[in-house]
């Protein structure tokens, strides 16, 4: 046979109980003379027990039994080459006699050259030459085995026709290598999961949760069968001078001037193995009407947590006798100075879906690296991604300007005016507040103090949005108002929510002055509970509620929510609950975000995050009181009330036992009540104001009243204000996340009065999400 040719290949795959997935004979030279090897490699699942070791007449002769991934891999000595039969446990335990005719090794088609091996899921002719080509022309392949996984017959294509194409486009571009097409008459994938290059497995994929899992496909599913890289080494691979794992949908990356190629490293690594490290690549957009191709990928992840581990090696430096896994090869250490990159194009492995179905449009960056790669190499025009220009501002965070709160409202009246006293007296400006459905008095107080310039009030439109909720609502309209524009600072926040500053006098001047040039500050909230305080009373919410969950408290996963303050200066696009959404992804790198104790956010959190972690909370400059329950009978009200974002969950004994925290105290917040009061004093002494607010008090109590009289709520309340759920609000850290998505009835009734010890834990299995 000549250099230029595909061959194809199919594994000696067989049923039975293991079932078998390939074996490879081979006559060796010994000092003994010549002995007759055999290897043959079962299916997953099967043990190295179900291979018997005793020797029989006429049977191979078992020299080692090893488990793989899952698999049994036995090694044999026969008699004569050809047709042996090995001697097999099944199922019941019994020894049955297995006739196995194995396939002669390749060993000559690749020895001395450097090749690849990669697993091909349904891509295009064209894509498999530009991978040829490439690793061909620019790193010195010399050979390939394709795993051609796609079924038999897919798209209407037969492996015959597949490799006549493959060999027509290697002619036309003159690649002077042996291909094998290695094909197998069983499907090799995990039998429970979808296809791999389903959109539902591709990892950055967003929405997935609102996305139905494809039906099983073991033909394109993960690779479920791990001693597929054992057949190739001994089919195949075992005089090759170097080998590389890449998928027919990888790209090694551009050498370095002076580099060695990653198969002259194969050769120079101390145990023969280097660790190859993907990244996923991805286009900013395909031209309608063409096809996805490599060089269309110009864009990474600026916020990919990790790579995609894979290896080339040497074979015989690295040792026959050691394991090839997809990860690894056993027992070599890849070599630390020898670690080369190489990128996996996704519209390639997961065709047929818009960049932005791949992977969040946010997270996208433009790579020099890869656009090098398109345009300078390739020859290609690919489109780019936009590039944007954050608004000019101070860089100081001191120096921003005016801060802003925006936030929405429903039968809050009670409560404004200390919040409102509150946050103006630690440094915020303007307050930009809409309403809806209010029976309060609310609308009309924040009318009467829209007109004495102290807010901004709006209706909230969410009923002339489709499908918007009122507080989403409400910060879409806020994007539009000069209130917001004009601002430096802005923050989305509730009425039941305190920026409690600890550092410096307590303002947020204070604040802005420690965060340097930072644009943005988390503030985790603390959750506080209703101190066993059953009546509603109109006095300070800040003064009675004094017990809170403790700083390090990891569920439910509420309890480290936070809200963030962000600089109006255009890194992100719009407004959020929790903390500005639509990150321009181009200008990733310019955001500097704190946490509550000012160390910097990992970027993973800058598109999403919402909530803190073991490694970002923090509470020793600023956090967020949230007083989340108030006193019982306020928490009956804000039931009857509704939500403003998860309107369709209700407020129930559920969200009082997971938001209700009475294990600490903290007063943190109490050195700035006096300005506080001070404040609220100066509004108070308006008598419209003052008529507004206690109008607002007597509607307050009124529902009160009105609804501990029905029977239903007065049995709530009862059950909220027992022995036994005031103890619960102290307990709360002994618990696991299942029991908050459960609920407090999981809980055994007599807990409460048990004497536990201070590591004392109770969990039940997983019951779903905790709803947020």
């Amino acid at each position: 046979m000549g250099e230029r040719q595909v061959i194809r290949r199919q594994l000696r795959a067989q049923a039975g109980a293991p079932a078998l997935l390939d074996a490879v004979g081979w006559t060796q030279d010994t000092a003994e003379g010549p002995r007759h090897r055999l290897r043959a490699f079962f299916a997953n699942p099967s043990h190295a027990d179900q291979l018997w070791p005793e020797p029989r007449e006429g049977v191979a002769r078992l020299i080692e039994a090893r488990d793989v991934s899952g698999a049994a891999m036995g090694i044999y000595e026969t008699d004569a080459p050809g047709p042996a039969r090995l001697a097999l446990r099944d199922a019941a335990g019994a020894v049955t006699l297995r006739e196995v005719t194995p396939d002669a090794p390749d060993w000559a088609l690749f020895e001395g050259r450097n090749c690849l091996f990669g697993q091909r899921l349904g891509e295009s002719i064209e894509t498999v030459l530009d991978w040829l080509s490439w690793h061909h022309d620019h790193h010195g392949a010399t050979g390939a085995v394709i795993l051609n996984r796609a079924p038999p017959g897919d798209d209407g294509e037969t492996g015959a026709e597949f490799a006549q194409a493959l060999a027509e486009g290697m002619a036309l571009r003159e690649l002077a290598m042996p291909v094998v097409l290695l094909e197998s008459p069983t499907p090799l994938g995990k039998p429970d999961l979808g296809p791999e290059n389903h959109i539902f497995l591709a990892p950055d994929a967003p929405g997935k949760d609102r996305m139905e899992p494809p039906a099983p496909d073991p033909w394109r599913s993960p690779q479920g069968q791990g001693l597929i890289f054992e057949i190739v080494k001994w089919r195949f691979f075992a005089r090759a001078a170097g080998l590389l794992m890449l998928d027919v949908s990888d790209l090694l990356m551009e050498r370095e001037p002076d580099q060695p190629s990653a198969f002259e490293a194969v050769q120079r690594a101390a145990t023969g193995v280097i660790l190859l490290v993907g990244r996923r690549s991805y286009p900013w957009r395909v031209r309608k009407g063409e096809p996805a191709r490599f060089p269309d990928h110009v864009c990474r992840q600026f916020d990919a947590r990790r790579g995609i581990a894979r290896w080339g090696c040497a074979p015989r430096k690295a040792g026959l006798e050691n394991t090839w896994r997809m990860l690894r090869v056993s027992y070599c250490k890849p070599d630390p100075g020898l670690t080369y990159g190489f990128w996996r194009a996704m519209a390639l492995r997961v065709p047929g879906h818009a960049p932005a179905e791949l992977a969040p449009k946010t997270s996208l960056i433009e790579d020099e690296r890869l656009l090098h790669l398109s345009r300078d190499i390739w020859g290609f025009k690919p489109i780019r991604p936009p590039v944007s220009k954050p608004k000019p501002a101070p860089k100081q965070a001191v120096d921003a300007g005016r801060t802003a709160i925006v936030t929405t409202m429903k039968n809050e009246g009670p409560f404004i005016l200390e919040w409102l006293a509150y946050h103006r007296a630690i440094g915020v400006d303007d307050f930009l507040i809409y309403t809806n459905d209010c029976t309060d008095g609310t609308d009309a107080m924040l009318d009467l103090l829209q007109r004495k310039g102290l807010v901004q009030h709006r209706d909230n439109p969410f009923r002339t949005m489709v499908d918007m909720k009122p507080q989403h609502a409400a910060l879409a309209a806020a994007e539009n108002e000069p209130v917001i524009q004009r601002a430096g600072w802005s923050i989305c926040m509730d009425v039941d929510e305190f920026i409690t500053v600890k550092i410096g006098d307590g303002t947020l001047g204070a604040l802005y002055a420690a965060m340097g040039e930072a644009n943005m500050i988390s503030l985790t909230w603390r959750l506080f509970g209703n101190a066993d305080i059953h009546h509603y009373e109109d006095r300070f919410i800040t003064e009675q509620l004094t017990r809170c969950a403790p700083e390090l408290v990891r569920k439910p996963h509420q309890a480290w929510g936070f809200k963030t303050l962000f600089r109006n200066i255009d890194i992100y696009k719009k407004l959020g609950v929790h903390r500005p959404k639509g990150l321009n992804p181009d200008l990733w790198d310019q955001v500097h975000w704190l946490n509550g104790s000012g160390n910097r956010m990992p970027r993973e959190m800058f598109r999403n995050g919402w909530r803190s972690t073991l490694e970002t909370y923090g509470y020793d400059w600023v956090q967020l009181n949230h007083y989340a329950v108030r006193s019982a009978e306020s928490f009956l009200v804000k039931r009857d009330r509704g939500r403003v974002n998860h309107v369709d969950r209700d407020q129930g004994l559920n969200y009082w036992f997971r938001m209700n925290h009475n294990a600490v105290e903290d007063h943190a917040i109490a050195r700035m009540l006096p300005a506080a009061r001070a404040e609220f004093d100066r509004l108070m002494a308006d008598p419209e104001i003052r008529a507004a607010h206690d109008h607002c008090v007597a509607c307050h109590r009124a529902k009160i009243a009105e609804l501990i009289a029905r029977p239903d709520q007065r049995e709530f309340y009862r059950t909220l204000t027992s022995g036994r759920f005031e103890k619960l609000s102290r307990m709360l850290h002994h618990f696991g996340s299942a029991v908050f998505n459960a609920g407090p009835e999981v809980i055994p009734a007599d807990l409460h009065e048990r004497d536990l010890p201070p590591d004392f834990f109770f969990t039940l299995r997983h019951v779903g999400e905790a709803r947020h």
